[in-house]
C-alpha cells in the first residue's frame, strides 16, 4: 500500500526514529505474542543503522505496566498480562540492536490509562520539541494498536509521517486488522515507505 509518492526520501536534520514496543512478550512465545513480530527485527536494524549513520536520534517505546493495569483479563481489559514493568516479557528483543544514545519511552505505566500512544508521555513529545524533530519515522508492534496510536497523535501534533510499512507487525484480531490501520493512517497523512524509499 503505497502512496502516489515514489521520490526518494533522503534523511536530514529534524527527522527522527520511533521504534515502538520491539518486545519480548510480543514476540513468538511472549505472553502476547504477534505473529511475525520476530522477522521485523532485521529490517528495524537496518533502519536504526540508517539513522545512526546519519547521526540522527532514535527513540524506543516500551509498555511498562504496572501488574494490575486496566488492559488486563484480571482487571476486565482485553489482553493477557503483558510487558509488566521490569519483568522479562518488558524487555526488548535481544536480538534489537539499540544503540546507546537511544531514548527510551515507556508508555501505559499508569494502572488506569490504557497508553497505547507513546505521545500519552509527555517525554516523547518534550524530548522531540527539544531536538527540534519535524519528521518522524515509524515502525514497530502492532500496527492496529500502538504503531497505529502513536502515529496519529503525531499527525495531530503537525509532525510529517513516514510509516515503514516493511517493518510492521499486527495483532490482527480480524484478519485485516493491520491493514485497515494501515489505510487509516495513509488517510490522514502518513505516507507509507521502505526502506528502499530512503536515498
Amino acid at each position: 500500500m503505497h502512496q502516489a509518492d515514489s521520490s526518494p526520501i533522503r534523511l536530514k536534520q529534524g527527522d527522527a526514529l520511533i521504534v515502538v514496543d520491539v518486545q519480548k512478550d510480543f514476540l513468538p512465545g511472549g505472553a502476547l505474542a504477534v505473529a511475525g513480530g520476530d522477522k521485523i527485527i532485521p529490517v528495524v536494524n537496518a533502519y536504526i543503522e540508517r539513522f545512526i549513520r546519519s547521526h540522527l536520534p532514535v527513540f524506543a517505546t516500551r509498555d511498562w505496566h504496572p501488574s494490575h493495569h486496566c488492559s488486563f483479563a484480571a482487571q476486565s481489559g482485553p489482553w493477557p498480562v503483558h510487558c509488566v514493568a521490569g519483568s522479562k516479557g518488558a524487555e526488548f528483543a535481544p536480538s534489537l540492536l539499540l544503540p546507546d544514545t537511544v531514548v527510551l519511552v515507556s508508555t501505559g505505566d499508569t494502572a488506569e490509562a490504557e497508553g497505547y500512544s507513546a505521545f500519552e508521555n509527555p517525554k516523547l513529545e518534550s524530548r522531540l520539541n527539544n531536538a527540534s524533530i519535524q519528521r518522524l519515522f515509524v515502525c514497530g508492534i502492532a500496527t492496529d494498536y500502538c504503531v497505529l496510536q502513536t502515529v496519529r497523535d503525531a499527525l495531530r501534533l503537525d509532525y510529517q509521517v513516514f510509516l515503514l510499512h516493511d517493518a510492521l507487525a499486527a495483532v490482527n484480531i480480524h484478519p485485516q486488522d493491520g491493514l485497515e490501520a494501515e489505510r487509516i493512517m495513509a488517510d490522514e497523512g502518513a505516507r507509507l515507505i521502505t526502506l528502499d524509499d530512503l536515498s
